[in-house]
């Protein structure tokens, strides 16, 4: 098929590659002039088969939130009735049902495509949420097949509404947190005490045979081999904000989602050089327990007195 696609970083690049090596011939555009195949999307529009040639189909793979929405905006005004655009983007799932009823009132189809697999997706392929209609998947469903893995998983058309792609890559992306959060802690605590000497072995021996394998953990093991006690990175974590949005989402639909909130806490811990929230702690167990309090933190963590309040 022939495919528009605008952005192409390191996920969209990828992604034009594959879908080339499987025989789709891709109109690339980006604002990097040394990546784009043509100058504007005007050009690339231009470049697909017209109306007679069947539905234009562009995939979008620009950051979320303005990026994405002006990008589908102007499309919206290149493209015709019968034609097709997808976000590949992290777009939040509500950009999704105001995208779809913006280029619904031009007759131009919407599908909204969570996309997992990050630099290593040219090769494995890309695991694949999609939402929107039947109609509108099958006019991208070539694309899939060539960007997702072989086999019968990592496509999942999750439901006929805008936005239920994006839904489900969001929970995909807040159990992430999770999961991560998890091996972090693990490792904290094998690294802190004495009487386990092979710390990346240990996790290099749990890639096999153990319920807790995954490719997270495979690429744990690939960091330590590399930095055994990470020494070379800070501890310091962004979230690219679906995390934030799956609490959010817990919250509007009151499901419990302790252990998701608990990492993505954790990762605004990771910003503070300095807790001011356990600064308040210390300074109320200084009041009422003239528990000791310090001008700075203890080199190596000091676990403290017995039995503190």
């Amino acid at each position: 098929m022939h495919i528009g696609l605008v952005g192409l970083g390191k996920m969209g690049g990828n992604m034009r590659t594959r879908l080339r090596n499987a025989g789709h011939t891709v109109v690339g555009y980006d604002r990097n002039p040394e990546l784009a195949d043509v100058g504007s999307l005007t050009d690339m529009v231009a470049a697909l088969p017209g109306p007679d040639g069947g539905a234009r189909v562009v995939w979008v793979m620009v950051p979320a939130g303005d990026p994405t929405r002006d990008t589908i905006k102007e499309l919206g005004e290149l493209l015709g009735e019968g034609d097709l655009v997808v976000d590949g983007g992290n777009s939040k799932w509500t950009d999704d049902q105001a995208n779809a009823a913006m280029l619904g009132e031009k007759g131009i189809g919407f599908v909204d495509c969570g996309v997992s697999g990050g630099v290593w997706g040219l090769e494995n392929g890309y695991a694949l949420m999609c939402g929107g209609s039947d109609d509108d998947v099958a006019k991208v469903q070539p694309a899939l097949d060539a960007l997702r893995p072989e086999g019968d998983h990592g496509f999942v058309h999750a439901g006929q509404a805008p936005g239920a792609g994006h839904f489900a890559k969001m929970v995909h992306n807040g159990i992430e947190y999770a999961m991560m959060q998890a091996y972090a802690e693990g490792w904290e605590l094998l690294e802190k005490v004495d009487i386990v000497d092979n710390v990346t072995e240990v996790f290099d021996s749990w890639r096999a045979g153990t319920v807790i394998r995954s490719w997270l953990l495979d690429l744990l093991v690939a960091a330590l081999e590399e930095d055994a006690h990470l020494e070379k990175i800070a501890g310091y974590a962004e979230d690219s904000g679906e995390g934030r949005w799956t609490v959010e989402a817990a919250i509007d639909n009151a499901v419990p989602m302790n252990v998701i909130a608990a990492s993505l806490f954790a990762r605004f811990t990771s910003r503070q050089d300095d807790s001011p929230a356990m600064k308040a702690i210390a300074a109320m167990r200084n009041q009422f327990g003239g528990h000791a309090t310090r001008t700075e933190a203890p080199a190596g963590g000091d676990v403290g007195p017995a039995n503190p309040a």
